[in-house]
């Protein structure tokens, strides 16, 4: 489980709902029904317009990953081509095929078997390298849902509140029901613009950093099998893929701080 997720959502929310108990206002004035009908029920339905249904139930899958991320062990993969390539070393690229079969990561599984079956390692590349990309559109859609989302929410908190206003408008000689009114109109923009930039666009940002992993992992596992199909020697294999695991690790902080400075 990811502590901070859930840490920097329950301060959000407690700042903002402690905020408005300080300043003396009810937290219940800001709980207005119809106000979050107007924004989650507007955006829910921009997004079913913009995606297809398909992503739309990958991204309803993958939110998990914000609160219990799969560990991606990239120390473990290291660990499992210098191992393999000692033994390839030794006894030839056919003697780990058995090894092959028990590993768990059905990329890396893939990427071995076709190293042992003699796979020209030029082929190889270009193979795994394809599924790659192929992998990183597929696991990209959640988090540009969640981004469309960050959009669309304070403008429908914008419609929501121009409502509310047309609303008061149209009931100026019933000043019993202004209030209502105003409140539904000015809540709408908080929740707009309260959900976009406290769950969606953070939700997004942390989803890439996540998928960014995965994609590493991957990489990495292709620089093993590539360097073990070489006959490269297992203390440089070691040397080369720790240094991968740095380079990328940087370069995957580097990216999610930029998404999120643009969020």
């Amino acid at each position: 489980m990811d502590i901070a997720t859930i840490a920097g959502i329950i301060l959000a929310l407690g700042a903002i709902l402690g905020g408005q108990a300080l300043e003396g206002g009810h937290i219940g004035s800001i709980m207005q029904p119809t106000a979050a009908l107007i924004v989650l029920g507007g955006t829910v339905g921009a997004l079913g317009v913009q995606f297809p249904g398909s992503v739309l139930k990958q991204t309803l899958s993958e939110i998990k990953q914000v609160f219990m991320p799969d560990k991606v062990d990239l120390d473990a993969v290291v660990k499992t081509v210098v191992s393999l390539a000692n033994k390839v070393r030794r006894d030839g690229l056919v003697s780990v095929e058995k090894e092959v079969t028990a590993i768990e990561d059905p990329f890396f599984r893939k990427a071995l078997e076709l190293a042992v079956d003699g796979t020209d390692v030029k082929v190889l590349r270009e193979a795994l390298e394809t599924e790659i990309g192929h992998h990183e559109e597929h696991l990209e859609g959640p988090a540009k849902v969640l981004e469309a989302a960050g959009g669309y929410l304070p403008t429908v908190g914008i419609i929501g509140a121009v409502l509310g206003l047309i609303h008061v408008m149209e009931n100026l000689s019933e000043p019993e029901k202004l209030g209502g009114g105003i409140a539904v109109a000015f809540v709408a923009t908080v929740y707009g613009v309260g959900a976009a930039n406290l769950l969606a666009l953070p939700m997004a940002g942390k989803l890439k950093a996540r998928s960014r992993m995965h994609i590493v992992k991957m990489e990495l596992a292709v620089e093993g099998v590539c360097a073990i199909a070489e006959g490269e020697n297992p203390r440089l294999i070691e040397r080369k893929l720790s240094a991968f695991v740095v380079e990328k690790g940087k370069e995957a902080e580097g990216q999610a701080a930029g998404a999120e400075a643009r969020a």
